[in-house]
Parts: structure tokens; sequence; C-alpha cells
């Protein structure tokens, strides 16, 4: 899923192609993509961008027919897993499945795809800055807060800090990707608890979170240049553990394991993250019970053993 760096990156390229360029077109081919019916999506022909604005992992555009018009219609792209967006030439074929949405300019066309079968992307239309804050999950804005604020959020329910820093209501724009590389960078395990950090490890929580997405930012910003970004992916090889799973960790060279559950993982280092003990896999871990391996030595010989 897109997160908030890939995010920043795209709504930086929409501005240089789309902002103050008026929307001839909408034209939506999946039946599941739009979740609103009033006001209609088709309210946004003939009117202008105004405006662009990152609210957590989804994509707002604002549209007016006058520059200072305090009714903005906003549209709002939440991409989801699968969803991307490509810059092409006007007027471009939009071509389903996979092609959700074209948004035509005179410059050029925005296609809004989605691999594979499972329709989670979706379009939300709202009228006015009050409809579009409805749609808000409240998180915070880490690259906007400071320590004090981040630890209050932090610690004010108890949780893992995996589920805390995925939680669109606590922290905004970080998903599974961000979040592993954080908590390796912070050196933390991800199912510490929140309510029992020490000060010394929400300080280095914080400071990790700040230079994880502002490093990734600056990366893809760089990798992009002047061009559309098309290679957005979760999976990087420039990453230190997230999509890694039997990899050396870059720091101290253990393989890095992973926990799955449901269609997301966990990638993590025993020895950096959780003092050489293994976290147990939902998957196997109720096959084997007792037996659960507690060490990577113990994890290796039981899969050699079931090879």
């Amino acid at each position: 899923m897109p997160e908030l760096p890939d995010i920043i990156v795209y709504i930086e390229a929409l501005k240089k192609r789309i902002l103050n360029q008026r929307l001839e077109k909408l034209r939506v081919a999946s039946p599941f993509l739009l979740r609103t019916a009033t006001p209609p999506v088709s309210d946004a022909e003939g009117k202008t961008v105004v405006e662009l604005r990152r609210m957590g992992k989804r994509i707002c555009l604002g549209l007016s027919t006058e520059p200072d018009d305090k009714n903005t219609l906003w549209l709002v792209l939440h991409l989801m897993i699968a969803g991307r967006l490509h810059w092409k030439k006007p007027n471009a074929r939009l071509s389903p499945p996979r092609g959700l949405a074209a948004f035509d300019f005179r410059n050029g066309t925005l296609l809004w795809t989605e691999a594979g079968s499972k329709k989670r992307a979706s379009l939300h239309v709202a009228a006015g800055e009050e409809a579009l804050k409805a749609l808000d999950p409240g998180g915070l804005e880490v690259l906007d807060s400071d320590q004090l604020r981040f630890a209050e959020v932090l610690v004010k329910s108890n949780h893992t800090l995996k589920r805390a820093l995925t939680d669109p209501r606590l922290f905004s724009g970080i998903g599974n990707a961000y979040s592993d590389e954080i908590l390796f960078a912070a050196q933390l395990s991800p199912f510490a608890q929140t309510q029992k950090l020490k000060p010394e490890e929400i300080k280095r929580l914080f400071e990790s979170t700040l230079s994880t997405l502002d490093h990734w930012t600056s990366r893809l910003r760089q990798e992009a240049g002047e061009k559309f970004p098309e290679e957005v992916t979760a999976f990087r090889p420039e990453m230190s553990v997230h999509g890694r799973y039997k990899q050396p960790c870059p720091r101290c060279g253990s393989k890095i394991q992973r926990i799955r559950y449901a269609a997301n993982e966990t990638n993590y280092c025993p020895t950096c993250q959780t003092a050489g003990k293994l976290l147990a896999d939902r998957a196997l871990s109720r096959l084997l019970r007792e037996d659960w391996p507690r060490t990577p030595e113990e994890l290796e010989l039981l899969t050699r053993e079931r090879r």
C-alpha cells in the first residue's frame, strides 16, 4: 500500500501536472470504486484543480470554478494495497478490470489502476471542508509534531507498537512497510506494549519515525526526478527488514524473521529487536503449540527436520 512517503511524492508530481488545470472529464469504469452518491461525481467535471492535499494515505483533489470558493469539491482517492496512478497522454484508454478511473485534462490523463481481483480502492466525493474532514481518521501527523505530543498519542491506550503505528486513528500515513523500517531503526519489538515503553525508548521511536519517513520521502523524490512516479511498491531491496525474510540483517547479519497474518506480514530482526527471541507466527504456532521454537537457531533446526 502506498504510504506517507509515496503519497507525498505522488502529490508533488500531480501538482506539476494538474494544479490549475481544468478537469475535462472523469471516467469511472469500476462499479466498486465510487463510495458516495452525493454529490454526484459528474459535478467535478468542468472544474479546476485548485488544491492537492494528503490526508493519511489518501490523495485529495480540490476542485472549484473560482479560486476563493469556500465550497470546494473534493475527490478523495484511497489507493489501498494495489491501487496505482499513472500519467498518460490526453484521452488515454481506460481498460477494465485493472483500469478503475481516468481523469482527463487537456495536457494529459491521470489513470487509476488496481491489480488483482479484490477491489479495495475507493473514491469519495465531498462538498466542502467539513465533508472532507469527516473522512479523516484523525491520526497525528508525525512530521508536524513534537516528541511530547507523539508520546501522548502513543501511550493513550495500550497496544503493540506495530498496531499503534499502523492505526490511522493514532498516526497518519504509516502502514505495514514503513512501520517495519521504523521499528528496526528504533531497535524495538513489534510486539512491545506502548504503555510499557521507557522514556528513552519513546524518544528513540519518535526520532526513528521522523528519520525513516524523511529518508524515504527524499529517496523516492530523488528517484522520480521530473518523471511521474511509476515504481511505487512496498517492497524495495534497499529496505532494512520489510520484505526481506531470511535475508541477512544489515546491522548484525542475523536472518530477518516474519510474522504472517491475513494479507500482511511483519518483518523484524530477532537479534536487534527482540533480544534473540522469535515472535510467534500464528500460522505455525497454532500447529506446533509448545514446540514453537524460541530462538532463530531452534527455528533453523526445525526447518531442516521438516524438509
